[in-house]
């Protein structure tokens, strides 16, 4: 143990009679993949048991409906409102325990947040009627999102403050369902009195309003919280674990609960009977959208503070998650901030991060970029998918295994899509030869780790999983015919990319102009002829001394160099709406350019994950970056860019550089090449459409089975 460097990690726990391998827990998240009907089927089970398989703790299961459908808060959410649930709960019960952990169901009622209760036209219960029943629009929406998510009000949404009646039955489902869930052999309940769902829209006072004995002061708002535990307790018994998931506060939500009165509210559920806290923060004062605000779980440890505050407040075991990497994990249980860390995104990316950390292979963890894939899906609707782990949500399929003889196949291109087809292919004993024309590895995720730097993350992890593998890799070789014919490969896999050109704007020939390659080739340090008409000697000679030294290799120093340098003048406009366009925008504006997107579309982002598309847009507008959308008859000039806006009036920006970051089509030439010649080829990754690295990976997934 001294000697991996998370000691404290992996160390085991205990929570009141349970007794945990490690420190490691799966942290409640909507996932969407029970059945239509509420009970646990195939997918969950083999979802969850992949988690345990890898050696998490404990699976702390997402909101599990104690009056479902009533209080649901999305599909496919679990159900533990009726005894017909036990068959279905008992089988993910023991499909966890076959891997050694531990099963804790998380009791929940939506409340405020009961969307599925809204779209069905059934009152949502509350504890008083909110001051608004309207959250407002967003125009960042595009319009086939509105269509799939519950994120936009309808106009049918009505609300009913809890009489006496609802509170005690409410009471009694709560405890109902965790004896459904004790008899169905699971070990704990977490019960969700946190993130403004029912319990805590009670706690909060700028929700409860009430004046009975529910409302007013703090004890009272707490008294339906304190009430669940003791008839849960009531009818689990004294040995059955159960804890309280928590807000240490209300994050933009003025009057909601503040940090003193989350430290109350945890002395009060420890008297009561907590064998531990989860720490967790509402961030939006409306439950029925997602928050343009990152939340704390995307600021990296930012509920740690908060937790080590509960912490000394309190005896008991405290939990956290959010954006919470394993060192700093290990060193907040190291200096007794928390007891426990709960993963959800981390453990999407990689279920088996537990365990290779219990064997010294951080380096093979596959990592989270939090790309809000995940919790877009929530938004819409949608089973829990991953832009970096293809199989999330589809561990029922299984991952087969190439059948038949050893097979050559040789992958043109070394993107995310080349690079995942090749590690899936040569793990499945097949020979595999990797070309890729540029002099490094990355493709286009080499760009996009330049101006999202959690790319980087997981570049560096392919190329230490290619190095580790038996891939051929071959570097500054363009494939043609002769190429690949001289390798003698029994099928070919192209995945090159998109191709991206500039579109036919009037001005776009003007030495100012750059397209989207032209820019990137400008960062990464490589030559072309076009670049070198376009720039200056002095840019031209730095460029070659970081190719030369190495510096443009390294994304990290060209990240910090262009906050002090960059060969562009101060006024910037980008020609272009979609995720190139937008984190570029992203990346100049924090290097104090002034920036202008213009686009044709009537909506930025499309093809971006929902709630990724709010943040990045939102981001952006507190840059200062000035968004056109739907513009018209747009041509550059020679310091000027003009065009005519959505009402219909010219408009001229002054732009010492323009950006063309559009154009960017499927391109199978190659491929349709390479079959003329005879070869057996398949296409995957934007070659054959944008689909960015979520759809560059997922396409090599399926390709690998298709294969199989």
């Amino acid at each position: 143990m001294s000697s991996n460097p998370y000691p404290h990690l992996l160390k085991p726990g205990r929570i009141g009679s349970m007794v945990l391998r490690n420190r490691m827990v799966v942290t409640a998240m909507g996932v969407g993949l029970a059945e239509a009907d509420g009970s646990c089927g195939e997918r969950i089970r083999a979802y969850h048991g992949e988690q345990a398989r890898g050696g998490a703790a404990m699976v702390i299961t997402g909101c599990a409906g104690v009056a479902w459908p009533l209080g649901a808060v999305q599909p496919g959410q679990i159900a533990l409102s009726d005894d017909r649930f036990i068959p279905g709960l008992a089988a993910l019960a023991e499909a966890v325990h076959a891997h050694g952990a531990r099963l804790a169901f998380q009791l929940h009622h939506g409340g405020p947040g009961s969307t599925e209760d809204r779209l069905a036209g059934r009152p949502i219960l509350v504890p008083s009627l909110p001051e608004s029943s309207s959250p407002g629009r967003f125009e960042s929406f595009l319009p086939e999102a509105l269509t799939a998510s519950a994120a936009e009000p309808t106009a049918s949404a009505s609300f009913r403050a809890m009489t006496g009646e609802d509170i005690r039955a409410l009471i009694e489902q709560f405890a109902a369902a965790a004896e459904r869930v004790k008899r169905a052999g699971a070990d704990g309940v977490e019960i969700h009195g946190g993130d403004g769902y029912l319990l805590s829209a009670f706690l909060s006072p700028k929700s409860n309003r009430r004046a009975d004995d529910y409302g007013g002061s703090l004890e009272n708002r707490a008294r339906l919280l304190l009430e669940v535990m003791h008839a849960v307790r009531h009818r689990v018994g004294q040995y059955f674990p159960l804890w309280v998931k928590l807000d240490s506060r209300e994050v933009g939500k003025p009057g909601g609960i503040t940090l003193e009165d989350g430290l109350l509210i945890a002395r009060m559920v420890e008297a009561a009977g907590a064998e531990a806290v989860t720490v967790t923060a509402e961030q939006d004062s409306n439950r029925s959208r997602p928050s343009l605000t990152p939340p704390a779980s995307l600021q990296p440890g930012a509920s740690l503070p908060y937790a080590l505050r509960i912490k000394a407040a309190v005896a008991i075991p405290v939990i956290v998650s959010g954006h919470i990497e394993p060192e700093g994990g290990d060193g907040a249980i190291r200096r007794g901030q928390v007891d426990f860390i709960a993963m959800g995104r981390k453990l999407l990316a990689d279920p088996h991060l537990p365990e290779k950390l219990a064997q010294g292979r951080a380096g093979d963890v596959r990592p989270c970029i939090y790309c809000d894939t995940c919790i877009s899906a929530i938004a819409t609707r949608e089973p829990v998918r991953c832009a970096v782990n293809p199989e999330a949500g589809r561990e029922y399929l299984g991952r087969p295994k190439m059948a038949g003889p050893v097979r050559h196949v040789v992958v043109i291109g070394g993107g995310p899509g080349g690079m995942e087809l090749a590690c899936r292919l040569d793990g499945a004993g097949q020979r595999v030869t990797l070309l890729e024309k540029s002099e490094r590895l990355g493709g286009t995720l080499r760009f996009a780790a330049l101006t999202y730097d959690a790319n980087e993350r997981l570049l560096d992890w392919y190329q230490r999983r290619l190095k580790a593998s038996g891939v051929q890799v071959r570097l500054g070789v363009a494939a043609t015919p002769a190429i690949v014919r001289d390798l003698r490969p029994d099928l070919v896999v192209v995945a090159t990319g998109a191709l991206r050109t500039l579109p036919p704007i009037p001005g776009s020939d003007r030495p100012h102009v750059f397209s989207g390659n032209d820019f990137r080739a400008l960062m990464l340090g490589e030559r072309t002829p076009e670049l070198a008409r376009k720039t200056g000697r002095i840019t031209r000679l730095a460029a070659s001394l970081g190719a030369v030294t190495g510096i443009s290799a390294k994304l990290d120093l060209v990240r910090k160099a262009t906050r002090g340098w960059m060969p562009l003048g101060k006024q910037i406009v980008i020609l272009g709406g979609e995720l190139v366009a937008l984190e570029l925008a992203g990346f100049l504006g924090a290097r104090r350019r002034t920036v202008s997107v213009i686009d044709e579309a009537a909506q930025f982002g499309a093809g971006l994950p929902l709630v990724r598309r709010l943040r990045l847009l939102d981001q952006l507008t507190k840059q200062g970056v000035v968004l056109h959308r739907q513009a018209g008859e747009i041509r550059i000039e020679a310091d000027v860019v003009r065009f005519i806006d959505r009402a219909g009036q010219a408009q001229a920006i002054g732009a010492d550089h323009v950006i063309v970051a559009r154009g960017a089509t499927a391109d199978l030439a190659l491929a349709n090449q390479l079959k003329s010649e005879g070869f057996t080829v398949h296409a995957v990754g934007d070659c054959t459409g944008i689909g960015y690295i979520e759809g560059a990976l997922g396409g090599a997934a399926r390709l690998a089975i298709e294969l199989a």
